[in-house]
């Protein structure tokens, strides 16, 4: 099989690396034209995926995978398209669609009858079939279409692809059967999972996705109580989930990242009332973790205060609907100086998001945020932090005594 993969982002590349990987012929395809030119040239654009730049290497040693800014030309040479382009919101938090929709409009240029067009980016329930079906049908395509919405994590893309079922919606037998025959060869997944059609497909992501963030923030919830009686959350969670049908997650400052802050955007307004108030309530958590700094500061105004981790979690360079900056405009507001240190960013992305960069460790401050504990953190000396009176445990991750022994005040959320 010819395969193109349109969207060579943060998932797209490492999807065309798979399918590269297993035999299959593939395109890359991106407007990028700098991001293109670096892939054809041997170099990884996508950092901290584990194996992805070797993987690809290899690939393009054995000439089974090439980038290029021409979709539609890459389209006419394959038998499958795998779309994976971001869907997002845009600033009043409506779905943004003009990527995709630029997307399709290329491929229809160059889809050939026969050829399959498989929807791997999440989308609102609906899109595969009445967006993209109905673009490329007005061209007078017979469309072989299906929805198998991608469900990995940034930094253990390949290892998710082999523990995870691939769901799989179709419009009919003759495009299952196509998506089965592609899947089968191009993943290393436990099993195919087919669903009834594409809008089951659709739904299903959405639904893993907004139940982690109906969860966190009924940890978050739990944390506030917790705080209210002198109680360890920590503690009593993991002791609930001593008991198989417990899965409380963790609580903490918010809920960061292209997924869970988005996906409840996805859903017709108005419809499902749990997914709203779920954002709410973790959105709220910067600020409430701001308010018990500044209780134990006394005030936070005239205050430096450091943010450790700019990344939305641990370990991953991504700053999309991060944490970071809900705690920071919480700073602002109480009259705070919010500064900004993560060992994956450079000053200038930093500061590309409005915020203060720290390069280096340790800096004099009044207080420390952990908002995201990379591993470069483990071996941190707190005690070096020069006036440094509090620190707020936003992951709760720190050990209390460390932190008193380094004479600051400790802080988690819910201990």
């Amino acid at each position: 099989m010819n395969v193109a993969v349109v969207g060579l982002g943060k998932v797209g590349l490492p999807l065309a690396v798979q399918y590269a990987s297993r035999g299959l012929s593939v395109i890359g395809c991106d407007l990028d034209a700098t991001l293109v030119n670096r892939i054809n040239g041997g170099e990884c654009p996508v950092a901290g995926e584990a194996d992805l730049e070797e993987r690809l290497a290899e690939v393009q040693q054995r000439q089974l995978f090439r980038a290029t800014t021409d979709t539609a030309a890459a389209v006419a040479e394959s038998d499958i398209v795998v779309i994976i382009v971001p869907v997002g919101l845009t600033g009043e938090r409506v779905v943004d669609f003009a990527k995709l929709d630029a997307a399709v409009g290329d491929i229809r240029r160059g889809l050939t009858p026969g050829s399959l067009v498989v929807v791997e980016t999440t989308v609102p329930v609906g899109t595969t079939r009445e967006r993209v079906g109905a673009a490329l049908a007005k061209e007078g395509h017979q469309v072989l279409l299906a929805a198998s919405p991608e469900r990995v994590s940034s930094g253990r893309i390949f290892q998710d692809l082999r523990a995870y079922p691939k769901i799989i919606g179709a419009v009919d037998e003759a495009s299952w059967l196509k998506a089965e025959a592609f899947y089968n060869q191009a993943l290393e997944a436990p099993c195919l999972l087919r669903v009834r059609d594409p809008e089951t497909a659709e739904f299903a992501k959405l639904a893993e996705g907004i139940y982690r963030d109906v969860n966190i923030a009924l940890a978050d919830e739990f944390a506030r109580y917790a705080d209210s009686i002198g109680v360890d959350v920590t503690e009593a969670i993991e002791a609930a989930n001593s008991q198989p049908y417990s899965d409380i997650h963790k609580p903490g400052v918010g809920v960061g990242g292209h997924c869970l802050p988005v996906y409840p955007h996805f859903l017709p307004e108005g419809e499902l009332h749990m997914p709203d108030a779920a954002r709410k309530i973790n959105d709220a958590m910067a600020g409430y973790g701001v308010a018990k700094l500044e209780e134990a500061l006394g005030s936070l105004k005239g205050k430096s205060v450091l943010i450790l981790g700019l990344a939305y979690r641990a370990n991953v360079k991504e700053a999309s609907h991060s944490s970071t900056l809900l705690i920071a405009k919480a700073l602002e507001e109480r009259g705070a100086r919010p500064i900004v240190h993560d060992p994956l960013f450079s000053a200038g992305e930093i500061r590309a998001l409005y915020l203060e960069p720290v390069e280096a460790l340790p800096e004099p401050c009044d207080a420390i945020i952990v908002q995201a504990w990379h591993d470069e953190y483990q071996d941190l000396d707190l005690a070096a932090f020069t006036g440094c009176r509090a620190v707020l445990d936003g992951r709760n991750v720190l050990d209390k005594a460390t932190v008193e022994a380094a004479g600051m005040r400790y802080l988690g959320i819910g201990r």
